[in-house]
């Protein structure tokens, strides 16, 4: 079932009709609106599928095209199609939106319409200007949005859930197992480090390296020098350049 009715002349609104469609459909999929050239399959009865689509929807669109008045004569006759759809509409209780085409298309006016369709005049529209389309387009996306519910929800449950960034935590007291991860499968147990870049210590107490301190009465310096004070598991390993410095360099 589509939920948006779009209703148009044909030779004077068509075009717009499609962009309209082709917006919608886009933006929400392409079942939901309702264009009869579009629409209706070769061999399907039109009339009983107008006038049950426009039952069925949950809003009219009428195109107002810049020579929609010029077919007055067909406006004042009751089995013009277009006034049947918008009167079917009013009957319904259907909200209708009229969409002036272009930027010289001017408001209707209840002294040139038939008096079925006179409460067209008494409508606010929305001004669709194909040199304007992509924003005019969404605008008018936006609203049938705001008026059909089931379409908004079905947007935000369309939207892609956005892409992972970059990531900047800081920990502090932490006992037992802390994971930070982009990719990550398996189980951790105890304490994994890659690609560290200077000293690293996963135990308790104080890591000491290249410095010179006291501690219980012991004296440490000297280029290369790690000391640790509290649990420590595993190796220590060290990669010696060319010293740099000596202890008396100070004195």
């Amino acid at each position: 079932m589509a939920d948006v009715f779009i209703n148009y002349r044909t030779g004077d609104g068509n075009d717009i009709a499609a962009l309209i469609d082709n917006e919608l459909s886009n933006r929400f999929g392409k079942h939901r609106a309702f264009r009869a050239s579009k629409s209706i399959a070769p061999g399907t009865p039109y009339a009983d599928a107008l006038l049950t689509n426009v039952r069925r929807s949950a809003l009219l669109l009428a195109v107002i095209g810049p020579d929609w008045l010029n077919f007055r004569s067909r406006l004042n006759d009751p089995e013009d199609w277009v006034r049947k759809e918008i009167e079917e509409a009013f009957t319904c209780g259907l909200p209708v939106i009229p969409v002036l085409s272009g930027r010289l298309t001017e408001r209707l006016k209840k002294d040139v319409l038939p008096g079925e369709l006179a409460r067209l005049a008494d409508l606010q529209s929305v001004r669709l200007d194909t040199q304007n389309a992509e924003a005019d387009l969404k605008r008018l996306g936006d609203l049938v949005a705001d008026m059909i519910p089931d379409l908004h929800d079905l947007e935000r449950a369309d939207t892609p859930a956005p892409e992972p960034g970059p990531v900047s935590n800081t920990i502090g007291d932490v006992h037992g197992t802390a994971v930070q991860s982009r990719d990550f499968t398996g189980d951790v147990g105890g304490t994994i480090i890659k690609d560290s870049t200077g000293p690293v210590h996963a135990g308790n107490g104080n890591i000491y390296q290249n410095s010179r301190h006291v501690s219980g009465g012991r004296h440490y310096s000297g280029d290369g020098m790690t000391n640790y004070e509290g649990d420590h598991h595993g190796d220590n390993r060290h990669r010696f350049g060319g010293s740099e410095r000596h202890e008396d360099d100070e004195r």
